[in-house]
Formats: C-alpha cells, structure tokens, sequence
C-alpha cells in the first residue's frame, strides 16, 4: 500500500506538470478519453497482477486482447452470429487460453515465460488467419453493444465519465475482494512467497496457478473485446500489440512484485492511469512518439530496481535487529 501511495503521488505530480505546460490536459474531452483507456488498460493489468501475485508472468495477454478483438468483429459481421453467441463464445475461448496456458504450467511443469511467449506469437497468427489479416469493424449495426466501451455520462460541459470506468471498478472491487478477504487470496499470497512452503501447507498450488492464468486470459479477453468495440476498426495484425508492456508496467508500478507475494489491486488500478498519463504527457508535451517504448522501458527497469533495493534494505534491517535480539 506504501508502494501504491508513493505511485499515486507521482501520478499527481505528472498531472499537476502536465496540465501547467498544456493547459489542453485538462479539458474534458482529453480527461474523458484518459479515464477510459486507463479503465481498458486497468481491467488486463489487474487480471496479469494474479499470475504475477503467484510468481509468474503472462506475455501473451496483447495477443489474447488481439485475438479476442478479431474474433468478436468476425463472428458478429461476417458469420452473422448473434450478440450473446459471439460474446459467449470468445469468453469460453479466453478461460480455454488460460486454461491451456495453467496444464502447461502445471502438469508439463513448462516455464511461464515461455508458454506464454508461444502464446504471443500463437494467437496473433490465429487473429490474422480467421480474419484472413484483413481488417474488421462492427459499422453501425452494433452501436448499442458499442456502449459497453464508448459510453458515457455526461455531467457539465465537454467532460463525461466513461462507462469503462464503471466496469473497471466493478472488477477492481472483486478482484480486491478475493485477494483480501477470501482463502483463495491467502493461499495466492502464500504460494507467491513460497511454493514448497505451500504445498507443505496443504495448499493446492496447482491449482491456485491454473486459476490464476483462467483469471488473466479471461481478463484479458474482455479487454480485448471492449478494445475492439472502442476503436471500431480491427487490424489482427496490430490489435493489442505491446498492450502486455502496459499491463505489467502498471502491476509491477503499483506494487507487485515480479518475485511474487505482493500486490494490491488499489496499486495496479494507480499504476495502470500513471502508464496512461505517460502517454497522454507525451503527446500533449510534443515529446517524440517514437520515444513511448524507451520511457515505458525505463519505467519497468525502475520499478524493478526499486522493488529489489527495498527487499534488500528491508531483509538488512531485520537481520539487524535479529542480531541484536
């Protein structure tokens, strides 16, 4: 939680900065389209902040958004499926990524880095076949499913509140909820601080894991599709692309830590608007676009580097007062 106060802190700074150089930061039309990209990018980066709670990682989450995206257009538009069908049947094949991705983990005993690498590359090349690498759209035939994305409230002026948004934070909540006050959270802290310890606790390990890549791919597949629905223009082969940079920018800035053990699902909700102020501070500064990669770059490695010199100084200072006791 210290983490995330220390995050949410920057975030005002970059804000406060931003907003005195271009006063254009805060006019409700750039706030509006900032809070809703940061509900779209918060609702993958809570979902990869599981596996990263467990000790393990997901590359594969822009591929899933990108293949989910595609998927969704394509059975709406071109196979003429109907709303709940097309909805129903990306999900089920989000839960059967995540559920793929765990056996492999799990039974296989196969690493997460590259099961999910594959994935990357797997899905994106599925995207593009089922749609023939052509772009989709959904036109105006599905104006009323499109809301669930491009909605929203308005209140004065130019400045609307996101429907997104609202979605975001029903996840959030629940998410926070399982994490915090269930046995299924403990028993995910438990086997992120340490595996054996777990299993000798009679934990499930394996099963904590494989949910945990169900919750990540089902998260990020309904990302994905509500990316889709806010763009209105599909291309395979650039859907979701990096989007996994985002995602576990904003986790590991909001105070998970990649070793496992630790996170808050507060802190990625503050890490994932930071990543999304950073971009908008970008453009709005006139700050090179092809600069965006390096700065997230950087983010990332900073973010690590802090969380490891915290551990060290705190493992130090409870060496030292054991030493003194």
């Amino acid at each position: 939680m210290k983490q995330a106060m220390g995050i949410f802190v920057l975030l005002m700074v970059i804000c406060v900065g931003t907003a005195i150089i271009n006063p254009n930061f805060l006019s409700g039309y750039n706030m509006e389209n900032t809070i809703r990209w940061t509900a779209l990018f918060g609702i993958i980066s809570i979902g990869v902040s599981f596996v990263i709670i467990t000790g393990g990682i997901d590359l594969s989450i822009g591929s899933v958004c990108g293949l989910s995206g595609t998927l969704l257009a394509y059975l709406l538009t071109v196979k003429g499926w109907s709303i709940p069908m097309a909805l129903g049947t990306v999900t089920l094949v989000s839960l059967a990524i995540g559920l793929f991705h765990g056996l492999l983990i799990t039974k296989m005993r196969l690493q997460p880095f590259v099961v999910t690498l594959c994935g990357l590359l797997l899905y994106r090349g599925l995207g593009r076949y089922v749609s023939d690498d052509q772009s989709l759209g959904f036109g105006s035939d599905y104006e009323g499913l499109r809301q669930m994305a491009i909605g929203s409230i308005h209140l004065a002026g130019d400045f609307s509140i996101p429907y997104p948004i609202f979605i975001m934070v029903a996840v959030a909540l629940l998410s926070g909820f399982l994490l915090q006050f269930t046995v299924f959270g403990r028993y995910l802290f438990a086997l992120g601080r340490n595996e054996d310890a777990a299993k000798y606790s009679g934990i499930n390990t394996d099963r904590m894991v494989l949910l945990s890549y169900v919750i990540c791919s089902l998260l990020a597949g309904f990302g994905g599709m509500l990316f889709a629905l806010d763009v209105n223009s599909i291309q395979p082969a650039s859907m979701g692309e990096f989007y996994e940079l985002y995602a576990i920018a904003a986790a590991v800035l909001g105070g998970c830590s990649l070793r496992g053990g630790e996170g808050t699902i507060i802190g990625v909700v503050v890490g994932a608007a930071l990543m999304r102020v950073l971009y908008n501070a970008i453009n709005l500064l006139r700050i090179p676009t092809h600069l965006e990669f390096a700065i997230i770059g950087t983010v990332i490695l900073s973010g690590v580097i802090i969380d490891e010199l915290v551990k060290r100084w705190v493992a130090n200072r409870r060496a030292r007062s054991t030493g003194l006791q």
